[in-house]
């Protein structure tokens, strides 16, 4: 599949300015990038989870969406995009549409690895032709800030406050990209905003255009939430993926390939001290926590490294 970056960067955006979304928020930067690898040519039906995306795009009767949108429940955006598929896929071979329609559903971390898990897994195991993005924050953020099993280990959060009592979250995150590869779908990747955001589009236009059902999972930083200045997305996000908390990887047909590796593996801590979620962990006294993160890091970066071998 050819890339041409400067002929995809000219493509008109597909969500439009002056949404209500916040400032430095890493949501409309992964829709805006995603719907980009869209080819000119094609229509979309665009599915949303209730979530921030949701409420800050679409408010009657106003719309930031150039496509055809529909908001759906929090925990089943899946399952109806699966049955807009499916009646489109009806009507296809009906011969009563002619358009090239693409499928995407959009959902946070809330509404994707928890609420709507169920939906999810059933879509993609159906194997209806259609992407589903979860732009993950890591909480609840729509709604507060409360923890989801997406929060990494130690995050301060609304349900899991730090305190005398309390270093945060106890509970490692869930790994879903692992979970979606085991459905043996035809696609599935991990992406983030780095440099000129060619990874996210390369792997956007992948899943967009792979017949059957596709995962991608987008790290989409909440300043709210993460408390950090809104101009430093771009440099959080490069940390991230430098200290391996969140690697660049994508599994086609389940085979495993690893897209990035860092030429020198920065220490967690370097992620951990840019977002005020993580400031207790830095007291004096919390050394051993930062070490056992260090450690579940480097562990889950070989289990990686030797699934893509």
């Amino acid at each position: 599949m050819a890339f041409v970056y400067k002929e995809l960067m000219g493509r008109n955006d597909r969500l439009s300015s002056g949404h209500r979304m916040c400032a430095g928020c890493g949501a409309p930067i992964a829709v805006r990038s995603i719907l980009r690898a869209l080819h000119p040519e094609d229509e979309a039906v665009v599915c949303s989870a209730t979530s921030c995306l949701e409420v800050s795009t679409f408010m009657y009767p106003y719309t930031a969406w150039k496509d055809s949108f529909i908001h759906t429940a929090f925990g089943n955006a899946a399952a109806t995009l699966s049955g807009v598929e499916s009646a489109y896929s009806a009507l296809k071979r009906q011969g009563k549409i002619s358009a090239n329609y693409k499928f995407i559903a959009f959902g946070g971390d809330g509404g994707t690895y928890d609420i709507g898990f169920q939906s999810l897994s059933g879509a993609m195991e159906r194997g209806h032709d259609l992407v589903y993005v979860c732009y993950d924050n890591g909480a609840y953020m729509n709604t507060g800030n409360q923890r989801s099993s997406a929060t990494p280990m130690y995050a301060d959060t609304t349900t899991t406050p730090s305190g005398e009592l309390s270093l945060g979250k106890p509970q490692y995150r869930k790994d879903l990209c692992a979970i979606m590869a085991a459905h043996h779908i035809p696609y599935v990747a991990q992406t983030t905003f780095i440099k000129n955001l060619r990874d996210l589009h390369e792997k956007a236009e992948k899943a967009i255009y792979t017949k059957g059902p596709a995962f991608l999972n987008v790290m989409a930083p909440c300043p709210r939430g993460w408390k950090y200045p809104s101009e430093d997305i771009m440099e959080i996000c490069r940390l991230a993926v430098e200290t391996c908390y969140w690697p660049l990887y994508e599994v086609t047909d389940s085979e495993w390939k690893l897209n990035y590796e860092p030429k020198q593996k920065l220490p967690i801590e370097e992620f951990l001290k840019t977002q005020g979620r993580f400031r207790h962990l830095f007291k004096k006294g919390n050394e051993w926590v930062i070490e056992l993160y260090q450690k579940e890091v480097d562990k889950r970066w070989e289990q990686l490294k030797n699934l893509c071998k």
